[in-house]
């Protein structure tokens, strides 16, 4: 699955959403603007608005207040996003990517060992 990349700001939202999974607005506000001079309520709406119609969040209203929630996950969006850059870069192959990574001493040991195991799978 392939999917366009989401805008820092809407990458952002994700990623709070990814780690709590399902949030209100004000409680996004709260965690992305603990310090926020200026109310930013608007900001999140229109950000929450965006990734609904993108279809990477759901809505709940049974509740009397909107629930947000992921509906693709971080695993799925990455994945998008690594499959997206292998065609561009890579000819549509991720190894030229992961050589470059494991040559480069990117990657620890523990992440290759994980990738030993992967492969062997």
């Amino acid at each position: 699955m392939t999917t366009r990349p989401l805008p820092d700001s809407e990458l952002a939202v994700m990623e709070q959403l990814w780690r709590s999974g399902r949030l209100t607005a004000r409680q996004i506000i709260e965690r992305l603007y603990p310090d926020a001079a200026r109310p930013q309520h608007g900001t999140v709406q229109r950000l929450l608005q965006r990734l609904e119609a993108k279809g990477f969040v759901e809505r709940d209203r049974s509740l009397g207040i909107n629930v947000f929630s992921p509906a693709i996950g971080r695993e799925a969006y990455t994945s998008g996003q690594l499959e997206s850059l292998a065609k561009r870069l890579g000819g549509g192959s991720l190894v030229p990517m992961v050589s470059r990574l494991v040559e480069d001493n990117k990657l620890s040991s523990a992440e290759i060992a994980k990738l030993r195991r992967v492969l062997e799978e």
